[in-house]
């Protein structure tokens, strides 16, 4: 499976695609898989996102305290 190589935005897209088939899915039991594979996508988004939240972080602290260290 190549959804831990891929950016949030292609996942983001991924997911949005399979919501229009289920919006457009009549018959409920195909439904069941489908909506499956949307509830692991989403998953991995949400640990990409904390993931990059958390470097985001890291780095803002650093900066942080290198600017306080030059005062």
């Amino acid at each position: 499976d190549d959804n831990d190589a891929s950016s949030i935005e292609e996942l983001t897209t991924r997911a949005n695609k399979i919501i229009e088939s289920l919006e457009n899915e009549k018959n409920l039991n195909n439904s069941v898989e489908i909506y499956q594979k949307l509830l692991k996508l989403n998953n991995i988004i949400e640990k990409k996102f904390k993931k990059n939240f958390k470097s985001i972080s890291e780095k803002t602290n650093k900066k942080v305290r290198e600017i306080i260290k030059k005062r």
